[in-house]
């Protein structure tokens, strides 16, 4: 199954847990430990100017100078951008707008987006919209995604209910709903590219190659903290920019599934706040 995560600190390295994968990468560990497979991420941050993730790359906002800053809604558009697959290599991708889950004190996290899954068995993605509100998992929605389909997602909290929502503008359709969660994760805000982890129920995890995307653009990006809208550059919140660098980490988790070397990079902000680029790279090690 899917799931999205929480932050832990493990090692005094801070890591992000999340979700989206492949369904052939779960039935492979799965297969390979004897166990049920679940999925989660992994986030990390290194010292220094800029913010490295192991499967993150986008813009996060969060609270500035301890103020108590609540994020209660996001939005943000994109178009489904055209994955290519190659037969004989598992990769995926995520892109998604959510709320919560980029601090260390974070408790949960609330989400919806896209995907796009390469099982190796064919150089055809397989494309969908889903939502997760930890700690349940993700959910597939009944609505078609296709590339050059523009979506607009949005995660909204009013109190102890969640109003997820994707509407595909291409094809006029739509997707909502809302759900009860006792308390949502109100900490941060942020727009995301993603590249997968899977889980076995033992605890191994392995990030699966982030798939080749090209780049996807982030739209329309806006938010609400503590009653305040604002764009991603609004000085009330601290703004990151993250890149996505494979990396490998140890005890719970495992190392980076194969030797990818695939990663993703966040371009500038627009003078409005408002849109972003983030960019799939052949090979972002350092």
């Amino acid at each position: 199954m899917r799931c999205l995560g929480m932050w832990v600190r493990k090692g005094g390295v801070k890591r992000f847990l999340s979700t989206f994968v492949a369904a052939a990468v779960v039935a492979t560990l799965a297969a390979s430990s004897g166990t049920a497979a679940t999925t989660t991420r992994q986030f990390g941050s290194y010292a220094g100017s800029a913010s490295v993730s192991a499967n993150w790359s986008g813009y996060t906002l969060q609270d500035i100078n301890a103020v108590g800053l609540q994020f209660t809604s996001i939005t943000g558009t994109w178009t489904v951008p055209v994955t290519k697959c190659q037969i004989g290599t598992t990769a995926s991708a995520a892109f998604w707008v959510g709320l919560g889950g980029s601090s260390d004190t974070s408790t949960g996290l609330e989400q919806t987006g896209t995907g796009a899954d390469c099982t190796g068995n064919s150089n055809v993605p397989r494309y969908f919209a889903w939502y997760e509100i930890l700690p349940a998992s993700s959910v597939e929605v009944p609505l078609k995604v296709k590339p050059g389909d523009q979506i607009t997602t949005s995660v909204n909290v009013n109190g102890t209910t969640v109003l997820v929502q994707i509407k595909n503008r291409t094809r006029k359709t739509s997707f909502t709903k809302a759900l009860q969660v006792a308390a949502p994760d109100l900490s941060s805000a942020e727009w995301i590219a993603e590249a997968p982890s899977a889980c076995t129920s033992s605890g191994r995890c392995t990030i699966v190659p982030l798939a080749n995307f090209g780049t996807v653009t982030f739209t329309r990006a806006a938010s609400i903290a503590s009653s305040h809208p604002g764009t991603i550059n609004d000085t009330t919140w601290a703004s990151d920019a993250i890149r996505l660098v494979p990396q490998s980490s140890s005890g719970f988790f495992a190392a980076r599934n194969s030797a990818s070397t695939a990663g993703a990079t966040p371009g500038a902000l627009s003078a409005d706040g408002r849109s972003f680029p983030v960019s799939w790279l052949a090979n972002a090690m350092p």
